[in-house]
C-alpha cells in the first residue's frame, strides 16, 4: 500500500478501536444477556433477513459507485457538489422508505407462515423497529460515503461509537422486560443518533448544505445504473446469511443458528478491522487515481493492499485458531451462555477462519471495480456467491454439519475472489 494509505489506516486504528468497542462486544453482551433458546435463534433469522433487506435500501451509499461519482464530481465541478448530493439524498429517502415497507411486509408474511404464539410474538415484535432501521441505515451509509469521498474517515468511528452506545444502554435498561424483542429499537436509536453527528459534521466541517430535490441530472442517473448492479449484487450475496440460518435449523442442536452466528461474528473481527481502517481509505485512493487517469498507480496500490491485507489477514487467523478455546470460554462463557454452546462454537471456528484472508481479497478487488466504475458485474458475481455458497453448504452440511455450514463460506470467499481478480485483468486490458 502506499505511505498515505497505510498512515491513514493507522491514524484510524485507535480511533476505531476506541469508537467502535461497542460492536465488537455485542455479540458477547447478547450472549451473556440472552444465552440460546429458540428466542434468540428467531431474533437472528428476523436479523439475517433484515440485514439482506439492508443491502436493498444501504448498499448502494457506502463503499460504492457514489465514491468515484462524488468524486469525479468534486474534482471537475465543486460548486454542483451540493445540489448533487442532495438529490441522492432525497431520492434515498422517497423510494427506501417505499422499499423498506415492502419488505417488512414480506418478512411479517413469513414470520407468520415460520412461527406460532410467542414465537410468532417475538419475530412480529422486531418488524417495524427493523423496517425505520432500513431507512435510517441507508441515510447513514449515504453521509459515511460523502464524508470518505472528501477524507473524513473519522467521522464514521465517531458517530458509530457513540450510536452504539446509546444502544447498549437501551438493551441494557430494558431486556428484562422486553426480552430480545427490544434489540431492534434499541439499534434504531443508535442509528438516528448516528446520523445526527454525521449530518453536522457534514454541514459543520465540509460546509456543505445539501439541496433537497428530486431532479435527475447526469451524474445521478449514472449512479442510479452503477447503483443498481452493485445492490442486486450484494442483496444475491447477502441471502447467505438467511440460508446458513435455515440449514442449521436442520442440525438439530437448541441454538444452533445462534451458535454459528456467534462463531462467524469472531471469524470476523480481523476483516471488520479492515474494513473500519484500510477499505474505506482504499476506494478513496482507487477512486482519485482513476478520475485523474493514474492507472499504474491504481495496479500498484492494488497489489501492494492485497499482499500487505491479506498476509496480516492470516496472522491474524493463525493467532485466533491458536487461543480459540480459551478466548471463546473467557468471552462468550458468562451469564445465561451455557458451556456445551462455547464448545460447539469452538468446533465451527476454525472452519469460518480459512476463509477470513479470501473474504479480505474479494473486498478489495470488489472496490477496485468499483473504482472503475465497473458495477455491471456485480450481479453474476452475487449469483456466483449464492449459487456457490448454497450448494457448499448442503454438500458439507451432510457431512459435517454446523463447521460444514462455515466451510462452504470460506470456500466460495475464495472461489469468488479468484474470479473477480481474473474479470479486473479483462477489465483493464478493455481499457487499455
Amino acid at each position: 500500500m502506499g505511505k498515505s494509505i497505510a498512515r491513514t489506516a493507522l491514524l484510524l486504528l485507535p480511533l476505531q478501536a476506541v469508537f467502535r468497542t461497542g460492536e465488537a462486544i455485542l455479540p458477547l453482551l447478547l450472549a451473556a444477556w440472552f444465552g440460546r433458546n429458540p428466542e434468540t435463534d428467531v431474533f437472528y433469522l428476523a436479523w439475517a433477513f433484515f440485514t439482506f433487506a439492508g443491502t436493498i435500501v444501504a448498499s448502494g451509499f457506502q463503499d460504492s459507485a457514489l465514491i468515484p461519482i462524488l468524486s469525479e464530481v468534486h474534482t471537475r465541478r465543486p460548486e454542483e457538489l451540493p445540489r448533487i448530493a442532495g438529490s441522492l439524498l432525497t431520492h434515498l429517502l422517497v423510494y427506501g422508505s417505499l422499499v423498506s415497507v415492502l419488505l417488512g411486509a414480506v418478512a411479517l408474511g413469513w414470520f407468520r407462515l415460520r412461527y406460532e404464539g410467542p414465537l410468532f410474538a417475538v419475530a412480529a415484535s422486531t418488524t417495524v423497529p427493523f423496517v425505520a432501521m432500513l431507512v435510517a441505515l441507508g441515510v447513514r451509509s449515504f453521509f459515511v460515503g460523502v464524508l470518505n469521498m472528501r477524507g473524513r474517515f473519522a467521522a464514521h468511528p465517531v458517530a458509530s461509537g457513540t450510536g452504539m452506545t446509546i444502544s447498549l444502554g437501551f438493551i441494557a435498561m430494558f431486556k428484562g422486560a422486553l426480552g430480545v424483542a427490544v434489540i431492534p429499537t434499541a439499534f434504531l436509536l443508535g442509528e438516528l443518533v448516528a446520523i445526527g453527528i454525521l449530518a453536522g459534521i457534514t454541514r459543520g466541517m465540509l460546509g456543505m448544505k445539501l439541496e433537497f430535490s428530486l431532479e435527475r441530472p447526469e451524474p445521478v442517473r449514472r449512479f442510479a445504473k452503477l447503483v443498481a448492479s452493485e445492490v442486486t449484487g450484494s442483496a444475491i450475496t447477502r441471502i447467505n446469511p438467511v440460508v446458513d440460518q435455515l440449514i442449521a435449523g436442520f442440525s438439530g442442536v437448541v441454538g444452533a443458528g445462534t451458535v454459528l452466528r456467534y462463531a462467524f461474528d469472531v471469524a470476523s473481527l480481523p476483516t471488520s478491522i479492515a474494513q473500519a481502517t484500510v477499505l474505506p481509505v482504499l476506494l478513496s485512493a482507487f477512486s482519485r487515481s482513476v478520475s485523474s487517469g493514474l492507472i499504474h498507480e491504481y495496479r500498484r496500490t492494488l497489489v501492494r493492499a492485497l499482499v500487505v491485507v491479506c498476509g496480516l489477514l492470516v496472522l491474524m487467523s493463525v493467532v485466533l485458531f491458536a487461543v480459540r478455546g480459551p478466548l471463546l470460554r473467557m468471552v462468550f462463557l458468562h451469564g445465561k451462555m451455557d458451556p456445551e454452546g462455547v464448545e460447539q462454537m469452538a468446533e465451527v471456528l476454525p472452519y469460518a477462519l480459512v476463509g477470513v484472508a479470501p473474504f479480505g481479497a474479494l473486498l478489495i478487488l470488489a472496490r477496485a471495480h468499483v473504482a472503475l466504475q465497473n458495477s455491471r458485474i456485480m450481479i453474476s458475481m452475487g449469483l456466483l456467491n449464492a449459487g456457490l455458497n448454497a450448494g457448499f453448504n448442503v454438500l458439507f452440511f451432510e457431512f459435517i454439519g454446523l463447521r460444514g455450514i462455515a466451510l462452504s463460506t470460506s470456500v466460495m470467499h475464495a472461489a469468488v475472489a479468484l474470479v473477480f481478480w481474473v474479470r479486473l485483468g479483462v477489465r483493464l486490458r478493455e481499457q487499455g
